[in-house]
């Protein structure tokens, strides 16, 4: 898909990947709607690119209708949705010792938030025979995060509904695109905007992410990699399991014996 001209609605895209997406699209020369539930940083990244501020918490449907009407009203129809909002939490002790909250909230932003947004807008672009939905999942979806057990399962659930959408809607003339970075610089990493980060071979930008999207969408590519090495993981990975398990299970204790624990914005430094 060619950007130029289209109307196109980010959420989480207040900062962080979703920011440097809204950027990105804006470039292109779409007519971009950030949408946020930090109201006041959306408004300010919408206002750098000529763009419209939506007030929006993915986990409510409601937000999600009223997003997209507002949408609707001033620019028309959506032509690509990208559903970007995101969190990690980490785990306190073993797999499954997150609170149900956290794990509720990890369902709701990385499952359900796709699903509002394609019950909202898929009727309307399968009527119209076009539309592109690009959805925020990760490298985690493919393969796992090691230490938080709630985002590698929602991420894999996102990465599966994201071929659902491609597998059912495809002949109806609807894209798809899910991305799957692994580490980004970012606010849920503990970056600041803008920061360094030469020092760490392993952690790109958020632009970086950003310009592999569109490069993505142009081609209309299902699966689009940030991290080159990833696809040669997931090879890795469907090869033999059971090695991959136990590659997985080395690199944690190499973590652990490091900086003695699994904590995200540790240990993505040694990765």
């Amino acid at each position: 898909m060619k950007l130029k001209d289209k109307t196109v609605v980010v959420t989480g895209g207040a900062r962080g990947i979703g920011k440097a997406l809204c950027n990105a699209f804006a470039l292109e020369g779409a007519q971009v709607v950030v949408a946020d539930m930090l109201e006041h940083e959306a408004t300010e990244a919408a206002a750098e690119i000529d763009g419209l501020a939506v007030a929006c918490d993915v986990t409510r449907e409601s937000d999600i209708q009223q997003l997209v009407n507002e949408t609707e009203r001033v620019y028309g129809p959506i032509d690509l949705f990208c559903s970007n909002a995101g969190i990690c939490s980490g785990e306190p002790d073993h797999s499954a010792s997150a609170s149900n909250d956290t794990w509720q909230a990890c369902w709701d932003i990385h499952v359900m938030a796709h699903v509002y947004a394609a019950r909202t807008v898929l009727p309307s672009m399968i009527r119209r025979g076009e539309g592109y939905f690009v959805q925020m999942a990760s490298a985690a979806g493919l393969l796992s995060q090691i230490g938080d057990a709630a985002y590698s399962a929602s991420k894999h659930a996102a990465v599966g509904f994201a071929e659902s959408l491609s597998i059912t809607h495809g002949d109806d003339g609807i894209k798809v695109s899910v991305i799957c970075p692994q580490y980004v610089a970012t606010p849920m990493l503990g970056y600041d905007e803008g920061e360094d980060i030469d020092q760490y071979p392993g952690v790109i930008s958020p632009e970086h992410v950003a310009k592999t999207v569109v490069d993505g969408i142009g081609t209309e590519q299902f699966l689009i990699l940030p991290h080159p090495d990833v696809e040669q993981f997931i090879q890795f990975k469907t090869v033999n399991y059971d090695r991959w398990l136990g590659g997985m299970r080395k690199l944690r204790r190499n973590i652990v014996n490091q900086i003695g624990s699994t904590r995200l914005e540790d240990m993505h430094k040694l990765v």
